[in-house]
């Protein structure tokens, strides 16, 4: 049997001696968008930096493309919340996308003309060609989380990570970044989503994982919507939730 493209096994995470991850167990295929869901307080940012390498499970392990993580593996792409980046730093648009390339290039080697051309790939494929110039500082909300999507897309990553991609956004910009994500996975990548906004993951996500300290359960987004019994045991609500409400109207 062929290993997933990221593969998640029994893994626990112990922060500043706190339980935050619990025997979490996750595949991720390629050509899989996956929405990861949960309550606040319930591990997915953590699970997210696990799986690059920059937290240390306390047990389990993590596989990239059938290798152990580590940090700055170029198959790996990350876009964090938009508020984790220094937006007030003098450097353009196009200055931002190239850091993604730090970790392959290193912090002393000049980015040549392939980079560049990869660069402006990325920023075409998030429509931000026509403000590759333009201070970040200068940019709405939903053109900086354009552009954070375009730094993790610059290496072309076979895994994609996305940490809340859609907050504070308006409707155009999620249509604009939903439809990039399916497209990403269609055309091979394996796709991890946080995302507090359900009704999207549900109409968008190929399979929704549940996440409350442990993997409470992973499905097609139909066959979960229809099961809300194990909604009340991942977010912890009752059976008159608008929450489950919200699932029926689904």
């Amino acid at each position: 049997m062929t290993a997933a493209t990221l593969e998640v096994t029994d893994v626990d995470v112990e922060l500043a001696g706190r339980p935050v991850l619990h025997d979490v167990s996750l595949m991720v295929e390629r050509g899989e968008l996956v929405g990861l869901l949960g309550p606040n307080g319930a591990g997915k940012t953590t699970l997210l930096r696990t799986i690059l390498g920059l937290v240390r499970p306390s047990s389990g392990q993590v596989l990239v493309e059938g290798r152990p993580s580590k940090p700055g593996r170029s198959s790996l792409g990350y876009v964090p919340q938009r508020h984790d980046f220094a937006w007030d730093f003098p450097i353009s648009v196009a200055e931002v996308v190239a850091t993604g390339l730090t970790g392959r290039l290193g912090v002393l080697r000049r980015t040549g003309a392939a980079e560049w051309e990869a660069v402006a790939d990325a920023l075409h494929r998030v429509r931000m060609t026509d403000l590759a110039e333009r201070p970040v500082g200068q940019l709405s909300g939903g053109q900086r989380q354009r552009v954070l999507v375009a730094r993790a897309l610059v290496l072309q990553p076979a895994v994609l990570l996305l940490d809340e991609p859609f907050t504070g956004l308006d409707m155009p910009t999620q249509d604009l970044l939903s439809e990039l994500f399916a497209q990403l996975a269609r055309e091979g990548r394996a796709v991890l989503m946080t995302t507090h906004d359900i009704p999207s993951a549900l109409y968008t996500c190929d399979r929704i994982a549940l996440l409350n300290r442990t993997v409470v359960a992973t499905d097609s987004p139909q066959k979960l919507a229809a099961d809300p019994a194990l909604w009340m045991s991942a977010f912890g609500v009752a059976a008159d939730s608008a929450l489950l409400r919200m699932l029926k109207a689904a």
